[in-house]
């Protein structure tokens, strides 16, 4: 193993022990291929990226398929029946259908709105969920902020807030607990249930079983695909969430500013809308004061659709169903455990761990997000901020902070409520980073998350951990 050397290991001797250990990454070959020919400018311009829970990359073909497409057509605003309209009506629809099938989702079941992001998708579900008193919203402790922000509509109409806990350090739910709140849903009432699929801050998942077992107790589900769909298969035929979000960006890097609602039709039907729009509607009049929403997803997307960016999402679907979900999945496996396996193993001469992992440390249901720490030998934290700006100097793409989690970095990184109310109440207005900290008595405010996806090559994780040995035996104050 690289970290056991007294010396570590070349690339090339740190590569094949990482084959015999892993042999499934043969698989994967294909994707090395794709590194060298759609993905030649990280090389190129030699970058290692590892934030692919931040964006995923694209791929030459898509922008050239893409382009070809709109230098060779002529498209116009498809809220029209002229002879360009409907030439993008047509790919609009397509596009519709490419992300149904993509998904195994039933057209019979479920609609696609497509939205600015996968936080668009989510606030069109807050502020049109049909919360009333009594009403329930129930979410895990671990979710994105976009998540988190729905309880502002809910307790707006009235509704209860309830956050389910996740236990440190694996950072997963507490089964006990949410199965009793999901016990607690309100008779005859609107109950939501939202938790990600995946952590977009430890890359712990979050069993799919959620779903009906909520639905048997009366709750809607809205389940936040974002960090999940990239690397794994999201199966609608198998699984039937209410609602599922998603950015396309994260799942194939181009184009970005396009997300989608992916709803059950029988819940689309549900939503109550507080205002409108145009092409939201049917018909509207200003002298009889009265408005009629369209049926379906078209009641949901506000004035004209981003529609000269739809195509792409077809491109996209079709170049990651082209190289194999599943062959992704497999990758990415391999990679973060053996990135996981190697960050562990690292330690000061005296045996001190270099760096503390928020989340599970192997790979049973887990992804390819690591969220980590480092510290000297005396246990103090290396500001995160700084581990940025060193991986910075040598082309190392990586994310740090709390990635709007802030549940989940609360947990990992032991702030308590009580830090929290104190500081809230002597900051009632305005409050910036320096403050919190001095609030939090200085604790770590985030972390560093590196994250692997479909054109992660083994040399990528290795350089990261080189990196990572460069902190051994440093102190904190002095770096």
């Amino acid at each position: 193993m690289l970290t056991t050397q007294l010396k570590p290991l070349t690339l090339a001797d740190a590569e094949t022990a990482f084959r015999q250990r892993y042999p499934e990454f043969e698989t994967t070959r294909r994707l090395d291929e794709l590194r060298a020919t759609e993905y030649a400018q990280l090389d190129r311009q030699q970058h290692v990226y590892l934030d692919y829970t931040g964006g995923g990359l694209y791929a030459d073909s898509q922008i050239r398929a893409h382009s070809e497409l709109l230098l060779n057509n002529v498209f116009g605003n498809p809220h029209s029946t002229n002879p360009t309209s409907l030439a993008m009506t047509r790919l609009v629809e397509q596009a519709r259908a490419a992300v149904l099938e993509f998904f195994r989702a039933s057209p019979d079941e479920y609609a696609v709105v497509f939205t600015q992001n996968a936080s668009g998708a989510l606030k069109l579900v807050g502020e049109s969920y049909p919360f009333a008193p009594g009403d329930q919203y129930l979410l895990t402790f671990d979710n994105h902020n976009s998540v988190n922000g729905i309880r502002e509509f809910a307790r707006a109409k009235g509704a209860r807030v309830t956050y389910a806990p996740v236990l440190p350090p694996d950072m997963r739910i507490d089964d006990a607990k949410l199965a009793g709140w999901l016990n607690q849903a309100q008779a005859g009432g609107n109950n939501l249930f939202a938790y990600p699929a995946q952590s977009n801050f430890s890359g712990a998942q979050h069993s799919l079983e959620w779903i009906e077992r909520a639905h048997a107790k009366g709750w809607d589900v809205l389940l936040d695909a974002a960090a999940f769909v990239p690397t794994n298969r999201l199966d609608l035929s198998a699984a039937h969430p209410d609602f599922v979000v998603l950015s396309f960006y994260k799942v194939f890097g181009y184009p970005t500013g396009v997300g989608a609602l992916l709803a059950r039709k029988r819940a689309l039907a549900k939503l109550r809308r507080p205002w409108f729009a145009g092409g939201t509607i049917t018909v509207v009049s200003v002298q009889g004061d009265r408005y009629y929403l369209q049926e379906g997803a078209e009641a949901f997307e506000d004035g004209t659709l981003n529609y000269l960016t739809l195509p792409a999402i077809e491109i996209g679907l079709r170049h990651i169903t082209d190289i194999g979900i599943d062959v992704i999945h497999t990758r990415v496996a391999c990679l973060t455990g053996w990135l996981l396996d190697e960050l562990t193993a690292l330690r000061h001469h005296d045996g001190a761990p270099l760096v503390r992992i928020y989340g599970p440390v192997n790979t049973q249901a887990r992804g390819g997000t690591v969220t980590l720490n480092f510290f000297d030998a005396n246990g103090r934290f290396v500001d995160h901020r700084v581990v940025e700006e060193r991986a910075n100097q040598v082309n190392i793409s990586l994310r740090t902070g709390c990635f709007c989690n802030p549940g989940g970095g609360e947990l990992a990184l032991g702030i308590s409520a009580e830090e929290l109310s104190a500081c809230f109440v002597q900051h009632r207005e305005r409050m910036s980073l320096d403050d919190f900290r001095r609030c939090i008595d200085d604790k770590s405010t985030g972390a560093v998350r590196v994250s692997v996806g479909l054109a992660t090559t083994f040399a990528d994780v290795y350089q990261f951990v080189e990196f990572a040995r460069g902190f051994i035996d440093q102190r904190a104050d002095e770096i």
